[in-house]
Parts: C-alpha cells; structure tokens; sequence
C-alpha cells in the first residue's frame, strides 16, 4: 500500500526527517540518483523555510500522478508540500531571486527549487501563511510523443493527502486517467482509518487504472465489485470531456464535490452508501457544462462537512495541487484539530506557461 509520510517541523531535527522522507519516497517512486537528490535538496530547502521564517509548519511527501496525464499508466512522481500558518512572504517574487536568505538552508533558495523541480508553486498571503508544493518525477529522454499529453493541456489535476496522527498509511486515496479526450478524477476514502482503510482506497485507485473509459455511474459499479473484499469506501468521480466541454459526476458516500459555475460554488451530490458494502441500487450521475472558469473540488471529511471554498480559491489560476494544500491548511487549525484523514483533490483550467 503506498505511504504517505507527514513530518511536523518544530525543530532542526525535523529538517533531517523531511529530507529522509523525500529520498525513501524517491527511491519508491523509482527515481534515479540526480533526481533523488533532487528531491532532497528541495525538501530540506522547504522545511528549513519553515523554521526560518514561519517558526514551525508541516510537511507532506507523497508519491502523486503527473499534473498532465499521458495516454496509459504514467510515470509518478514525488510530491513534497510544505504548510503554514506563519506571517507570509511580502515579496514573492523577490523570494524565487537567486541569493534570497533562508538562513542556515543549503542556500539553494527557493528559485533553485523551482528550476530542480518539475513542477514549483507557491501561494503566500501576509497574516494568512504560505504553501509551497514540488513536483519531482524522473527524467525524460527526449520530446514527448504526439501521441503523449492530453490535446488540453490546461486541464490539469493535483490533490493533497494528510493521514491522520502522523500515521504512514492515509485511508484516503486519488488519482486520475485519461482515455482519448476524457479525463476522470476520483477521490476515495476508506471505511475508518489505517491499513485496511488504505487498503480499501488504494483497491479503488488500481481499479479506476483499468476503467478509464467508463462514465462515472458505471465505474461505481466495478469498484463496488473490486472493493467486495476490503472494509468498503466512499468514492466520488468526476469524468471531464475535454471535446464536448462536458463534466459528469458520481459519488456514494460522505466524498464532498464543490464545482465552481458561473461565479457561484455548487455541491454536487452523492448517494448515501459503502463502495464494496452498501451500494444503492441506482447511481444518479450529473451533468454539467466545463468553462474557462470551472474549478472542481473533491475532499473527504477530515474537512469539515460545512466547508465552502473562500472566493478567492483558485484566483489567478494555480497548480491545482498549490490549491488543494492551502485548502488542507486553512480549514485546519488547533482549535479545530483534525479528526481523520484528509484529502483534496481539484481538477483545474491552468494556462500554459509562456515561453
């Protein structure tokens, strides 16, 4: 079952934790030696800047799915994400400068991260804290293939996994597939928490890789037979036709969907139920138009069941990872501790880069 490694940092001692944490996820993800070190150079650069600079934080190391799927089983990647509720950064831009101090760090800084990683977002907003998540995966020989990323490469997906109490092994699960012109997200969490939860998601997870073509309804079904066996889950899918401009959506469970349409943000509804255990007879399946705009949110209840994005989630237009870790940081809090694992996962239009 994969692992998810979450490692407070209070302390310099922490520093090393992280670092240990990112290699072990590197040598699992089957890295090679430059991008193992690539992964410890910016976990310890990410954790140091929580001492230095917030006091304390925490950090998230996962092996994750590519931001922009490829047709097939992609290649995966390490992704370290580092939270907290410190004073913010005034001057991002300054911050990526070569030279900028992070004080007792590699002195690799932040712009060093960025150019190492495959992928580097940062979110920061003075009295609010700061997210900054990396994405390192191996290396490429060559130009991708034609036949390679999807015809939208703006359609991108990213989440956030925090398993619950430090524990090694999250109930919750994502991923994404990609079949032609259709992509399809799904979040699942396992029945509890620990082994059998994880066992339970991870079960869904390598089902949707052999079912990426189904509508959501009906891939419910085939993971309610492949999750026959393990405590059960709930799972929701979204499956979006980048050709048509069409998103559908399924779930069975206490998996919350919020889709932002039109300025507004909606829920999208899930039949009560157990995938593997107590699936309803039928499965209602939404359909709605995907714009420019359109932003889907997927989370499990280690959120609050009351939760609504804030208005600026997602504004200008992120890494949907970056947006689902701010997600996990700002509806946490020591007044409000967490209680099971927690998941996020968006589904986001990000612009191309500029050249």
């Amino acid at each position: 079952m994969p692992r998810v490694w979450h490692v407070p940092v209070h302390d310099a001692t922490r520093v090393r934790d992280v670092r240990v944490a990112a290699e072990d996820a590197a040598a699992r993800a089957g890295l090679d030696e430059q991008r193992r070190a690539a992964c410890a150079l910016v976990a310890t650069e990410l954790a140091t800047n929580l001492l230095r600079h917030a006091k304390a934080g925490e950090v998230v190391v996962d092996v994750v799915d590519p931001a922009v799927l490829p047709e097939g089983r992609p290649a995966r990647a390490v992704q370290i994400t580092a939270l907290d509720h410190g004073p913010g950064i005034t001057d991002v831009a300054g911050a990526f400068e070569d030279g900028f101090s992070t004080g007792g760090s590699l002195g690799a800084g932040l712009g060093t991260c960025r150019r190492v990683a495959d992928a580097f977002g940062l979110h920061s907003v003075p009295g609010r804290g700061t997210v900054a998540v990396a994405r390192i995966g191996p290396a490429t020989a060559g130009p991708v293939p034609e036949e390679g990323p999807v015809r939208t490469p703006g359609v991108q997906a990213g989440g956030v996994n925090v398993p619950f109490a430090g524990a090694e092994l999250s109930g919750d699960a994502w991923s994404w597939v990609r079949s032609g012109d259709r992509v399809t997200l799904m979040l699942a969490d396992g029945l509890g928490h620990g082994a059998e939860a994880a066992r339970a998601s991870d079960a869904a997870v390598e089902e949707l890789r052999h079912c990426a073509r189904l509508p959501p309804a009906e891939l419910l079904q085939r993971l309610h037979t492949a999750l026959s066996g393990t405590r059960g889950a709930a799972v929701a899918a979204a499956q979006l036709d980048t050709w048509t401009g069409r998103l559908r959506f399924a779930g069975i469970g206490n998996v919350t969907a919020r889709l932002r349409d039109g300025g507004r943000w909606r829920t999208l509804l899930s039949r009560p139920g157990i995938v593997g255990a107590h699936r309803p007879r039928t499965v209602r399946e939404d359909e709605t138009a995907w714009t420019g705009e359109s932003l889907l949110i997927l989370h499990t209840d280690g959120l609050p069941s009351r939760w609504t994005p804030p208005a600026d989630t997602g504004v200008p237009p992120a890494d949907p990872a970056v947006t689902a870790a701010v997600a996990v940081r700002d509806a946490g809090s020591a007044a409000r501790p967490v209680r099971d694992d927690t998941a996020v996962a968006v589904l986001a239009n990000v612009p191309e880069a500029s050249p």
